[in-house]
């Protein structure tokens, strides 16, 4: 669908935000999947403000599954006339990018999550990042900052927000060449989540030939508010796990960069809880005493590696102790549901 086109903004200072990469210049777009939250107006602030050179084009793909409020469109700025907007209908941020990739037609294509805001320098360093490179270099990540309250540890979502500092290829700010994502048909649809989506596509790219490289421009990508329960949901990624084995093999790990995790023990904790109920059941007390033991030592292990570097403030501690009797079955079973919903994904054709 192609929107109509906005009114043009109005400009508060002697900048043109209208001109076009002069030749010999980098013409790049931005696309920015967006589910309508406040940080969406922070994050074109931040890209307005970053001045030139200008991005050709600016996509905002709408993936809320119903109408909601007006996206702030007016926090682009001098950017304004250059903004478009379609929607997706609540189909997934890999949906939501393809819909972007779709709509530009430029060589390069920067991929930013609604959540982070660009700093000042850094229209000018990514243009700087995309000019190093050769023709063979199918995408350039940038790199992320999560700013942390230095008076404190940071809590468990504050850890696993701060581990996308070392993520490789998050497309929280990636740019890719349109021609390699052309090239391996844009992102993998299957991914429903902003979890693997990311890794498949640049072991896709990367497998169809193309570099990937780290760039040195800078981004910050705040902690958004969650609350106490949103560990256990984000086990639903579990799934997208078995898709990755399925598409990639068992080694994707290692050459997607990605962390390994905990699902192995997640699972020995799991079935020892499980024998205990079983025992318990059969009348084998010294049995279900043993397993239960098993399942309580495994539990509180994965409690203790949460608590032990955060603030440990009885709110996180509470929020640590119920959440890791919970992540252990679930992480088990989202994964046993990707590995049933998946069982007949062929293998990518890449990295056969």
């Amino acid at each position: 669908m192609t929107p109509p086109d906005p009114p043009a903004a109005t400009a508060t200072r002697t900048v043109d935000p209208a001109r076009r990469p002069a030749e010999g210049e980098i013409a790049y777009a931005v696309v920015i999947p967006t589910l309508g939250r406040p940080c969406l107006a922070d994050c074109l602030r931040a890209l307005a403000d970053a001045g030139r050179p200008w991005p050709d084009q600016v996509v905002l793909v709408d993936d809320r599954p119903e109408p909601g409020a007006p996206l702030p469109l007016e926090a682009a700025g001098l950017l304004r006339d250059r903004v478009r907007t379609t929607a997706t209908g609540g189909r997934g941020p890999a949906a939501a990018r393809n819909a972007g990739l779709a709509a530009v037609s430029t060589p390069w294509i920067v991929f930013l999550d609604d959540d982070v805001q660009v700093t000042s320098d850094w229209s000018r360093r990514l243009t700087a990042d995309l000019e190093a490179t050769d023709v063979r270099t199918g995408g350039v990540q940038g790199r992320l900052h999560v700013p942390l309250d230095s008076g404190r540890r940071p809590t468990d979502w504050e850890r696993g927000t701060a581990g996308l500092e070392g993520a490789a290829w998050a497309t929280a700010d990636m740019a890719y060449r349109s021609a390699a994502l052309r090239d391996v048909g844009g992102f993998d649809e299957r991914f429903p989540r902003a979890f693997r989506e990311d890794a498949d596509l640049a072991l896709r790219v990367m497998d169809a030939g193309w570099a990937l490289r780290r760039g040195h421009r800078v981004t910050h990508h705040p902690v958004r508010p969650a609350d106490r329960w949103v560990s256990v949901r984000v086990q639903r990624g579990n799934a997208d796990d078995a898709l990755m084995r399925r598409l990639h093999g068992g080694d994707w790990w290692q050459r997607a960069e990605a962390p390994r995790g905990r699902l192995a023990r997640h699972a020995v904790i799991t079935a020892a809880g499980a024998a205990a109920a079983a025992l318990a059941l059969a009348r084998r007390p010294r049995a279900a005493t043993s397993a239960a033991a098993l399942w309580a030592l495994g539990t509180a292990e994965f409690a203790w590696a949460r608590i032990a570097p955060g603030p440990r403030t009885r709110d996180e501690i509470t929020t640590m102790l119920s959440t890791s009797v919970l992540i252990p079955p679930l992480a088990v079973a989202h994964r046993l549901r990707g590995e049933l919903m998946h069982r007949q994904a062929p293998a990518w054709r890449g990295g056969a």
